[in-house]
Protein backbone atom coordinates (compact mmCIF):
# COMPACT_ATOMS: atom_id res chain seq x y z
CA UNK A 1 0.00 0.00 0.00
CA UNK A 2 1.26 3.48 -0.88
CA UNK A 3 2.61 5.62 1.93
CA UNK A 4 1.59 9.26 2.26
CA UNK A 5 4.32 11.55 3.65
CA UNK A 6 3.61 15.02 4.95
CA UNK A 7 4.12 17.38 7.84
CA UNK A 8 1.47 17.57 10.57
CA UNK A 9 2.16 20.75 12.49
CA UNK A 10 5.77 20.25 13.67
CA UNK A 11 5.94 16.47 13.04
CA UNK A 12 6.72 14.46 9.91
CA UNK A 13 4.13 11.77 9.21
CA UNK A 14 4.29 8.64 7.08
CA UNK A 15 0.99 6.79 6.93
CA UNK A 16 -0.34 3.82 4.98
CA UNK A 17 -3.95 4.79 5.62
CA UNK A 18 -6.15 4.59 2.48
CA UNK A 19 -5.57 7.72 0.36
CA UNK A 20 -9.32 8.32 0.17
CA UNK A 21 -9.64 8.64 3.95
CA UNK A 22 -10.83 12.11 4.93
CA UNK A 23 -8.26 14.39 6.53
CA UNK A 24 -10.90 15.22 9.17
CA UNK A 25 -11.36 11.58 10.14
CA UNK A 26 -7.61 10.97 10.11
CA UNK A 27 -7.00 13.88 12.47
CA UNK A 28 -9.74 13.02 14.93
CA UNK A 29 -9.61 9.21 14.94
CA UNK A 30 -5.97 8.43 14.14
CA UNK A 31 -4.03 11.44 15.42
CA UNK A 32 -6.33 12.43 18.30
CA UNK A 33 -6.37 16.08 17.24
CA UNK A 34 -9.83 17.04 18.53
CA UNK A 35 -9.47 20.77 17.91
CA UNK A 36 -10.56 20.18 14.32
CA UNK A 37 -14.32 19.83 14.79
CA UNK A 38 -16.75 17.67 12.84
CA UNK A 39 -19.85 19.68 11.98
CA UNK A 40 -21.83 19.34 8.78
CA UNK A 41 -19.23 17.19 6.97
CA UNK A 42 -20.34 18.86 3.73
CA UNK A 43 -18.06 21.92 3.66
CA UNK A 44 -20.80 24.31 4.78
CA UNK A 45 -19.97 25.12 8.40
CA UNK A 46 -16.18 25.59 8.43
CA UNK A 47 -15.71 23.97 11.86
CA UNK A 48 -13.17 21.51 10.41
CA UNK A 49 -10.98 24.12 8.70
CA UNK A 50 -7.24 23.46 8.56
CA UNK A 51 -4.34 25.09 6.73
CA UNK A 52 -2.61 23.34 3.83
CA UNK A 53 0.90 24.54 2.97
CA UNK A 54 2.39 23.80 -0.44
CA UNK A 55 5.85 24.57 -1.75
CA UNK A 56 5.97 27.46 -4.19
CA UNK A 57 9.60 27.95 -5.12
CA UNK A 58 11.53 28.63 -1.93
CA UNK A 59 8.53 29.35 0.27
CA UNK A 60 5.44 27.55 1.48
CA UNK A 61 2.05 29.10 0.71
CA UNK A 62 -0.75 28.33 3.15
CA UNK A 63 -4.46 28.23 2.37
CA UNK A 64 -7.44 27.26 4.55
CA UNK A 65 -9.52 24.28 3.42
CA UNK A 66 -12.34 22.22 4.90
CA UNK A 67 -10.78 18.94 6.02
CA UNK A 68 -14.12 17.13 5.69
CA UNK A 69 -13.81 17.19 1.88
CA UNK A 70 -10.10 16.42 1.44
CA UNK A 71 -8.50 12.96 1.10
CA UNK A 72 -5.26 12.34 2.99
CA UNK A 73 -3.69 11.27 -0.30
CA UNK A 74 -3.66 14.98 -1.19
CA UNK A 75 -1.33 15.63 1.77
CA UNK A 76 1.66 14.06 0.05
CA UNK A 77 4.53 16.53 0.30
CA UNK A 78 2.39 19.19 1.98
CA UNK A 79 2.16 20.81 5.40
CA UNK A 80 -1.07 20.21 7.34
CA UNK A 81 -1.64 22.72 10.14
CA UNK A 82 -4.41 22.33 12.71
CA UNK A 83 -5.52 24.66 15.48
CA UNK A 84 -3.15 22.80 17.81
CA UNK A 85 -0.27 23.74 15.52
CA UNK A 86 -1.01 27.46 15.85
CA UNK A 87 -1.01 27.55 19.64
CA UNK A 88 1.67 29.43 21.58
CA UNK A 89 2.30 29.88 25.33
CA UNK A 90 0.29 33.10 25.03
CA UNK A 91 -2.79 33.75 22.92
CA UNK A 92 -2.11 34.72 19.32
CA UNK A 93 -3.44 38.07 18.02
CA UNK A 94 -6.42 36.29 16.44
CA UNK A 95 -7.24 34.32 19.59
CA UNK A 96 -6.82 37.38 21.80
CA UNK A 97 -9.07 39.48 19.58
CA UNK A 98 -11.80 36.84 19.69
CA UNK A 99 -11.61 36.79 23.51
CA UNK A 100 -11.56 40.59 23.84
CA UNK A 101 -14.50 41.11 21.47
CA UNK A 102 -16.70 38.40 22.96
CA UNK A 103 -16.63 36.61 19.60
CA UNK A 104 -17.03 33.09 21.00
CA UNK A 105 -19.81 31.57 23.05
CA UNK A 106 -20.14 27.80 22.79
CA UNK A 107 -16.78 27.74 21.00
CA UNK A 108 -17.51 24.85 18.62
CA UNK A 109 -16.92 26.95 15.52
CA UNK A 110 -14.07 28.99 17.00
CA UNK A 111 -11.07 26.75 16.10
CA UNK A 112 -11.93 26.85 12.40
CA UNK A 113 -12.43 30.61 12.52
CA UNK A 114 -9.04 31.07 14.21
CA UNK A 115 -7.42 28.94 11.51
CA UNK A 116 -8.99 30.93 8.63
CA UNK A 117 -8.19 34.35 10.08
CA UNK A 118 -4.63 33.23 10.82
CA UNK A 119 -4.31 31.97 7.26
CA UNK A 120 -5.36 35.42 6.07
CA UNK A 121 -2.41 36.95 7.95
CA UNK A 122 0.14 34.38 6.75
CA UNK A 123 0.48 35.69 3.19
CA UNK A 124 3.47 38.03 2.95
CA UNK A 125 1.59 40.45 0.70
CA UNK A 126 -1.73 40.04 2.50
CA UNK A 127 -4.39 42.72 2.06
CA UNK A 128 -6.18 42.56 5.37
CA UNK A 129 -9.26 44.75 5.72
CA UNK A 130 -12.97 44.37 6.40
CA UNK A 131 -13.55 42.95 2.89
CA UNK A 132 -10.95 40.19 3.19
CA UNK A 133 -11.99 39.46 6.78
CA UNK A 134 -15.56 38.90 5.55
CA UNK A 135 -14.25 36.67 2.77
CA UNK A 136 -12.30 34.61 5.31
CA UNK A 137 -15.39 34.29 7.49
CA UNK A 138 -17.78 33.52 4.63
CA UNK A 139 -17.13 29.79 4.99
CA UNK A 140 -18.00 29.69 8.68
CA UNK A 141 -21.36 29.33 10.38
CA UNK A 142 -21.75 30.52 13.97
CA UNK A 143 -25.21 29.98 15.47
CA UNK A 144 -24.73 31.47 18.95
CA UNK A 145 -22.21 34.33 18.82
CA UNK A 146 -23.28 36.44 15.85
CA UNK A 147 -21.10 37.80 13.10
CA UNK A 148 -20.68 41.41 14.15
CA UNK A 149 -18.25 40.54 16.95
CA UNK A 150 -16.42 38.10 14.67
CA UNK A 151 -15.90 40.77 12.01
CA UNK A 152 -14.69 43.23 14.63
CA UNK A 153 -12.33 40.58 16.04
CA UNK A 154 -10.88 40.14 12.55
CA UNK A 155 -10.37 43.88 12.26
CA UNK A 156 -8.70 44.04 15.69
CA UNK A 157 -6.37 41.13 14.90
CA UNK A 158 -5.41 42.75 11.61
CA UNK A 159 -4.70 46.05 13.36
CA UNK A 160 -2.53 44.27 15.94
CA UNK A 161 -0.40 42.72 13.22
CA UNK A 162 -0.39 45.78 10.96
CA UNK A 163 1.84 45.38 7.90
CA UNK A 164 3.84 42.62 9.60
CA UNK A 165 2.09 39.82 7.73
CA UNK A 166 3.63 36.67 6.30
CA UNK A 167 5.12 33.62 8.01
CA UNK A 168 8.57 35.05 8.65
CA UNK A 169 7.26 38.31 10.14
CA UNK A 170 4.71 36.53 12.33
CA UNK A 171 7.35 34.12 13.64
CA UNK A 172 9.80 36.97 14.28
CA UNK A 173 7.14 38.82 16.27
CA UNK A 174 6.28 35.75 18.32
CA UNK A 175 2.84 35.38 16.75
CA UNK A 176 3.41 32.05 15.03
CA UNK A 177 5.39 28.97 16.18
CA UNK A 178 9.02 28.91 15.05
CA UNK A 179 8.75 25.47 13.39
CA UNK A 180 7.09 27.15 10.38
CA UNK A 181 10.53 28.42 9.31
CA UNK A 182 11.78 24.86 8.84
CA UNK A 183 8.81 23.76 6.73
CA UNK A 184 10.25 24.61 3.27
CA UNK A 185 13.39 22.53 3.75
CA UNK A 186 11.49 19.65 5.31
CA UNK A 187 8.95 19.58 2.46
CA UNK A 188 11.72 19.64 -0.13
CA UNK A 189 13.22 16.60 1.55
CA UNK A 190 9.88 14.79 1.45
CA UNK A 191 9.54 15.57 -2.26
CA UNK A 192 13.04 14.26 -2.86
CA UNK A 193 12.38 11.05 -0.93
CA UNK A 194 9.13 10.33 -2.78
CA UNK A 195 10.34 11.20 -6.32
CA UNK A 196 11.14 7.55 -7.14
CA UNK A 197 7.55 6.51 -6.49
CA UNK A 198 5.89 9.18 -8.61
CA UNK A 199 6.35 7.21 -11.84
CA UNK A 200 4.15 4.42 -10.52
CA UNK A 201 1.56 6.93 -9.34
CA UNK A 202 1.48 8.61 -12.74
CA UNK A 203 1.03 5.28 -14.52
CA UNK A 204 -1.80 4.32 -12.22
CA UNK A 205 -3.83 7.36 -13.21
CA UNK A 206 -4.16 6.26 -16.84
CA UNK A 207 -4.82 2.57 -16.14
CA UNK A 208 -8.21 1.33 -17.28
CA UNK A 209 -10.14 -1.89 -16.84
CA UNK A 210 -10.79 -4.39 -19.63
CA UNK A 211 -14.21 -2.84 -20.27
CA UNK A 212 -12.64 0.60 -20.85
CA UNK A 213 -13.69 2.08 -17.52
CA UNK A 214 -11.58 3.37 -14.66
CA UNK A 215 -11.35 0.74 -11.92
CA UNK A 216 -11.09 3.43 -9.22
CA UNK A 217 -12.81 6.62 -8.18
CA UNK A 218 -10.95 9.60 -9.57
CA UNK A 219 -10.61 12.54 -7.18
CA UNK A 220 -9.81 16.06 -8.32
CA UNK A 221 -11.02 18.44 -5.60
CA UNK A 222 -13.51 16.07 -4.00
CA UNK A 223 -15.80 18.88 -2.86
CA UNK A 224 -18.88 17.25 -4.40
CA UNK A 225 -17.77 13.61 -4.45
CA UNK A 226 -17.44 13.46 -0.66
CA UNK A 227 -20.81 15.13 -0.18
CA UNK A 228 -22.58 12.69 -2.49
CA UNK A 229 -20.65 9.50 -1.68
CA UNK A 230 -18.80 10.28 1.51
CA UNK A 231 -19.50 6.87 3.06
CA UNK A 232 -18.13 5.00 0.03
CA UNK A 233 -14.92 6.86 -0.81
CA UNK A 234 -12.70 6.16 2.24
CA UNK A 235 -12.81 2.39 1.69
CA UNK A 236 -12.81 2.49 -2.11
CA UNK A 237 -9.90 2.33 -4.50
CA UNK A 238 -9.18 5.91 -5.48
CA UNK A 239 -6.85 7.76 -7.80
CA UNK A 240 -5.96 11.26 -6.62
CA UNK A 241 -5.04 13.20 -9.75
CA UNK A 242 -2.81 15.66 -7.90
CA UNK A 243 -0.55 12.82 -6.70
CA UNK A 244 0.97 12.18 -10.12
CA UNK A 245 3.54 14.71 -11.37
CA UNK A 246 2.52 13.95 -14.97
CA UNK A 247 -1.09 14.83 -14.22
CA UNK A 248 -0.16 17.97 -12.26
CA UNK A 249 1.94 19.27 -15.15
CA UNK A 250 -0.74 18.45 -17.70
CA UNK A 251 -3.79 19.61 -15.76
CA UNK A 252 -2.68 22.59 -13.67
CA UNK A 253 -1.84 26.18 -14.50
CA UNK A 254 -3.20 28.94 -16.71
CA UNK A 255 -1.47 30.27 -19.83
CA UNK A 256 -2.12 31.96 -23.16
CA UNK A 257 -2.08 29.39 -25.94
CA UNK A 258 -3.02 29.63 -29.63
CA UNK A 259 -5.68 32.32 -29.29
CA UNK A 260 -7.07 30.85 -26.08
CA UNK A 261 -6.57 30.92 -22.37
CA UNK A 262 -5.60 27.37 -21.50
CA UNK A 263 -6.83 26.45 -18.02
CA UNK A 264 -5.78 23.15 -16.49
CA UNK A 265 -8.70 21.06 -15.27
CA UNK A 266 -7.13 20.80 -11.80
CA UNK A 267 -7.01 24.58 -11.47
CA UNK A 268 -8.95 25.56 -8.37
CA UNK A 269 -11.65 28.20 -8.29
CA UNK A 270 -9.36 30.45 -6.24
CA UNK A 271 -6.40 30.04 -8.61
CA UNK A 272 -8.68 30.93 -11.51
CA UNK A 273 -10.07 34.02 -9.79
CA UNK A 274 -6.61 35.21 -8.69
CA UNK A 275 -4.94 34.89 -12.10
CA UNK A 276 -3.98 38.27 -13.65
CA UNK A 277 -5.20 37.27 -17.11
CA UNK A 278 -8.61 36.27 -15.79
CA UNK A 279 -8.81 39.50 -13.77
CA UNK A 280 -7.98 41.48 -16.91
CA UNK A 281 -10.81 39.81 -18.81
CA UNK A 282 -13.26 39.91 -15.92
CA UNK A 283 -12.35 42.74 -13.52
CA UNK A 284 -15.23 41.81 -11.20
CA UNK A 285 -14.27 38.12 -10.95
CA UNK A 286 -13.54 38.46 -7.20
CA UNK A 287 -17.13 39.61 -6.60
CA UNK A 288 -18.42 36.57 -8.47
CA UNK A 289 -16.15 34.19 -6.57
CA UNK A 290 -17.37 35.62 -3.26
CA UNK A 291 -20.91 34.55 -4.19
CA UNK A 292 -20.28 31.05 -5.53
CA UNK A 293 -18.29 29.42 -2.73
CA UNK A 294 -16.38 30.10 0.45
CA UNK A 295 -12.64 30.80 0.45
CA UNK A 296 -12.07 27.37 2.02
CA UNK A 297 -14.03 25.55 -0.71
CA UNK A 298 -12.55 27.64 -3.54
CA UNK A 299 -9.12 26.48 -2.42
CA UNK A 300 -10.16 22.87 -3.15
CA UNK A 301 -12.88 22.88 -5.84
CA UNK A 302 -11.53 22.50 -9.38
CA UNK A 303 -12.90 23.84 -12.65
CA UNK A 304 -12.64 20.39 -14.21
CA UNK A 305 -14.62 18.85 -11.39
CA UNK A 306 -17.35 21.47 -11.76
CA UNK A 307 -17.59 20.75 -15.48
CA UNK A 308 -17.64 16.96 -15.18
CA UNK A 309 -20.07 17.03 -12.25
CA UNK A 310 -22.57 18.40 -14.80
CA UNK A 311 -24.80 20.08 -12.25
CA UNK A 312 -27.51 22.09 -14.06
CA UNK A 313 -26.67 25.00 -11.73
CA UNK A 314 -22.87 24.76 -11.60
CA UNK A 315 -21.68 28.35 -11.21
CA UNK A 316 -18.32 27.98 -12.95
CA UNK A 317 -19.84 25.68 -15.56
CA UNK A 318 -22.39 28.31 -16.59
CA UNK A 319 -19.67 30.97 -16.84
CA UNK A 320 -17.38 28.72 -18.91
CA UNK A 321 -20.30 27.74 -21.15
CA UNK A 322 -21.12 31.39 -21.83
CA UNK A 323 -17.45 32.02 -22.63
CA UNK A 324 -17.84 29.37 -25.37
CA UNK A 325 -15.09 27.23 -23.92
CA UNK A 326 -13.78 24.01 -25.39
CA UNK A 327 -12.85 20.89 -23.43
CA UNK A 328 -9.75 18.79 -24.07
CA UNK A 329 -10.38 15.12 -23.28
CA UNK A 330 -7.56 12.59 -23.13
CA UNK A 331 -7.69 8.83 -23.60
CA UNK A 332 -4.25 7.29 -23.22
CA UNK A 333 -2.01 9.55 -25.32
CA UNK A 334 -4.79 10.78 -27.61
CA UNK A 335 -6.59 14.11 -27.16
CA UNK A 336 -9.83 15.33 -28.65
CA UNK A 337 -11.52 18.70 -28.26
CA UNK A 338 -15.25 19.10 -27.60
CA UNK A 339 -17.23 22.37 -27.50
CA UNK A 340 -18.88 22.80 -24.12
CA UNK A 341 -22.11 23.65 -25.93
CA UNK A 342 -22.42 20.05 -27.16
CA UNK A 343 -20.83 18.33 -24.16
CA UNK A 344 -24.03 18.00 -22.10
CA UNK A 345 -26.44 15.58 -23.74
CA UNK A 346 -28.92 15.07 -20.89
CA UNK A 347 -29.05 15.06 -17.12
CA UNK A 348 -25.57 13.85 -16.08
CA UNK A 349 -25.08 12.44 -19.61
CA UNK A 350 -21.86 13.67 -21.22
CA UNK A 351 -20.07 13.47 -24.55
CA UNK A 352 -17.29 11.62 -22.78
CA UNK A 353 -16.11 8.02 -22.82
CA UNK A 354 -15.69 6.34 -19.42
CA UNK A 355 -11.92 6.16 -19.85
CA UNK A 356 -11.47 9.78 -20.94
CA UNK A 357 -10.13 12.42 -18.55
CA UNK A 358 -10.76 16.13 -18.89
CA UNK A 359 -7.29 17.69 -18.92
CA UNK A 360 -7.74 21.29 -20.09
CA UNK A 361 -10.32 23.98 -20.73
CA UNK A 362 -9.74 26.37 -23.64
CA UNK A 363 -11.36 29.79 -23.35
CA UNK A 364 -11.30 31.96 -26.51
CA UNK A 365 -9.42 35.25 -26.22
CA UNK A 366 -11.41 38.41 -25.64
CA UNK A 367 -10.69 41.99 -26.70
CA UNK A 368 -11.79 45.49 -25.73
CA UNK A 369 -15.06 45.09 -27.65
CA UNK A 370 -16.09 42.07 -25.61
CA UNK A 371 -18.20 42.33 -22.46
CA UNK A 372 -18.55 39.52 -19.90
CA UNK A 373 -21.09 39.35 -17.09
CA UNK A 374 -22.96 36.99 -14.79
CA UNK A 375 -25.81 36.97 -12.31
CA UNK A 376 -26.98 34.61 -9.58
CA UNK A 377 -29.83 34.29 -7.09
CA UNK A 378 -29.72 31.86 -4.17
CA UNK A 379 -31.44 31.56 -0.80
CA UNK A 380 -28.21 32.48 0.99
CA UNK A 381 -25.80 35.15 -0.27
CA UNK A 382 -22.58 33.16 0.07
CA UNK A 383 -21.77 29.48 -0.24
CA UNK A 384 -25.14 28.40 -1.58
CA UNK A 385 -26.58 26.58 -4.56
CA UNK A 386 -28.12 28.89 -7.14
CA UNK A 387 -31.83 28.94 -7.79
CA UNK A 388 -31.04 30.44 -11.19
CA UNK A 389 -27.74 31.72 -12.54
CA UNK A 390 -26.70 33.07 -15.90
CA UNK A 391 -23.67 34.42 -17.74
CA UNK A 392 -22.97 36.20 -21.01
CA UNK A 393 -20.15 37.07 -23.39
CA UNK A 394 -21.04 39.71 -26.00
CA UNK A 395 -18.77 41.26 -28.64
CA UNK A 396 -19.91 44.41 -30.40
CA UNK A 397 -18.46 46.06 -33.51
CA UNK A 398 -19.91 49.14 -35.23
CA UNK A 399 -22.78 49.11 -32.74
CA UNK A 400 -23.83 45.59 -33.74
CA UNK A 401 -23.46 42.27 -31.94
CA UNK A 402 -20.95 40.13 -33.86
CA UNK A 403 -20.36 37.39 -31.28
CA UNK A 404 -22.49 36.16 -28.40
CA UNK A 405 -22.47 33.44 -25.80
CA UNK A 406 -25.28 33.05 -23.25
CA UNK A 407 -25.88 30.35 -20.67
CA UNK A 408 -28.34 29.88 -17.84
CA UNK A 409 -28.52 27.35 -15.02
CA UNK A 410 -31.39 25.99 -12.94
CA UNK A 411 -33.95 25.97 -15.74
CA UNK A 412 -33.16 22.74 -17.60
CA UNK A 413 -31.72 19.27 -16.89
CA UNK A 414 -28.33 20.52 -18.07
CA UNK A 415 -26.29 23.72 -17.93
CA UNK A 416 -28.10 25.37 -20.81
CA UNK A 417 -26.54 27.32 -23.66
CA UNK A 418 -29.15 29.69 -25.09
CA UNK A 419 -28.39 29.14 -28.76
CA UNK A 420 -31.62 30.60 -30.18
CA UNK A 421 -31.27 33.67 -27.97
CA UNK A 422 -27.68 34.04 -29.14
CA UNK A 423 -28.75 33.84 -32.77
CA UNK A 424 -31.42 36.48 -32.15
CA UNK A 425 -28.75 38.90 -30.90
CA UNK A 426 -26.30 38.48 -33.77
CA UNK A 427 -26.27 41.47 -36.09
CA UNK A 428 -28.55 43.50 -33.84
CA UNK A 429 -27.84 46.75 -31.96
CA UNK A 430 -27.76 46.78 -28.18
CA UNK A 431 -31.02 48.54 -27.40
CA UNK A 432 -34.27 47.89 -25.59
CA UNK A 433 -36.01 46.33 -28.58
CA UNK A 434 -33.21 43.82 -29.17
CA UNK A 435 -33.01 42.82 -25.52
CA UNK A 436 -36.80 42.53 -25.13
CA UNK A 437 -36.76 40.17 -28.10
CA UNK A 438 -33.91 38.16 -26.55
CA UNK A 439 -35.81 37.86 -23.28
CA UNK A 440 -38.82 36.46 -25.13
CA UNK A 441 -36.71 33.95 -27.08
CA UNK A 442 -34.97 32.81 -23.88
CA UNK A 443 -38.36 31.90 -22.40
CA UNK A 444 -38.91 29.45 -25.25
CA UNK A 445 -35.56 27.73 -24.62
CA UNK A 446 -35.85 27.09 -20.89
CA UNK A 447 -37.90 24.37 -19.20
CA UNK A 448 -37.72 24.90 -15.43
CA UNK A 449 -39.36 22.60 -12.91
CA UNK A 450 -40.68 23.32 -9.44
CA UNK A 451 -38.46 22.09 -6.60
CA UNK A 452 -37.25 23.12 -3.15
CA UNK A 453 -35.48 26.17 -4.60
CA UNK A 454 -38.57 27.64 -6.24
CA UNK A 455 -41.53 27.10 -8.52
CA UNK A 456 -41.22 26.85 -12.28
CA UNK A 457 -42.97 30.20 -12.70
CA UNK A 458 -40.58 31.82 -10.21
CA UNK A 459 -37.58 30.49 -12.14
CA UNK A 460 -38.99 31.84 -15.39
CA UNK A 461 -39.35 35.25 -13.81
CA UNK A 462 -35.84 35.01 -12.34
CA UNK A 463 -34.42 34.14 -15.74
CA UNK A 464 -35.94 37.27 -17.25
CA UNK A 465 -34.87 39.53 -14.39
CA UNK A 466 -31.35 38.15 -14.23
CA UNK A 467 -30.91 38.54 -17.97
CA UNK A 468 -32.07 42.15 -17.69
CA UNK A 469 -29.45 42.65 -14.97
CA UNK A 470 -26.89 40.86 -17.13
CA UNK A 471 -27.37 43.05 -20.20
CA UNK A 472 -27.73 46.34 -18.33
CA UNK A 473 -24.62 45.48 -16.33
CA UNK A 474 -22.58 44.73 -19.46
CA UNK A 475 -23.87 47.77 -21.38
CA UNK A 476 -24.67 50.50 -18.81
CA UNK A 477 -24.22 53.26 -21.41
CA UNK A 478 -26.84 51.83 -23.77
CA UNK A 479 -29.33 50.22 -21.39
CA UNK A 480 -31.04 51.07 -18.12
CA UNK A 481 -32.97 48.77 -15.81
CA UNK A 482 -35.90 51.20 -15.73
CA UNK A 483 -36.48 50.56 -19.44
CA UNK A 484 -37.56 47.02 -18.59
CA UNK A 485 -39.89 47.85 -15.72
CA UNK A 486 -43.53 47.68 -16.74
CA UNK A 487 -46.27 49.94 -15.43
CA UNK A 488 -47.38 49.30 -11.87
CA UNK A 489 -51.09 48.39 -11.70
CA UNK A 490 -53.14 51.17 -10.10
CA UNK A 491 -50.37 53.74 -10.30
CA UNK A 492 -51.22 57.12 -11.81
CA UNK A 493 -49.04 58.86 -14.38
CA UNK A 494 -46.83 61.66 -13.12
Amino acid sequence: MAVTRFLLNDRQISTAQPPGLLVLDYLRHHQRQPGTKEGCKEGDCGACTVLIGELDGEVVCYRPVTSCLMPIGELEGRHLVTIEGLNLPELTPVQQAIVDQGASQCGFCTPGIVVSLTGLLMAADARVDRTTVKQALSGHLCRCTGYRSLKVAGDVAAAAVGKRTGVEALVADGRLPAYFLDAPARLRQIHSDSAAEEGAAAAAVVNVADDGTHPAMIIAGGTDLYVQRGDDVPDAEVEVLNLASEMRQLMRGIERWDGHLRVGALTTFEEFGEHPEVQRWIPEIADYMFLIASWQIRNRATLGGNVINASPIGDMTVLLLALQSQLVLRRGDTDRTVPMGSFYRGYKVLDKAPDEILTNILIPDVDAQTRIGWEKVSKRKCLDIATVNCAGRIRVEDDRVVEAGLAVGGVAPIPLELTATRDHLLGQPIDRSTIEGALAVAQTEIAPISDVRGSADYKRLLTRQLMVALFTGMFPDQLSVVEFIGPVPGASAA
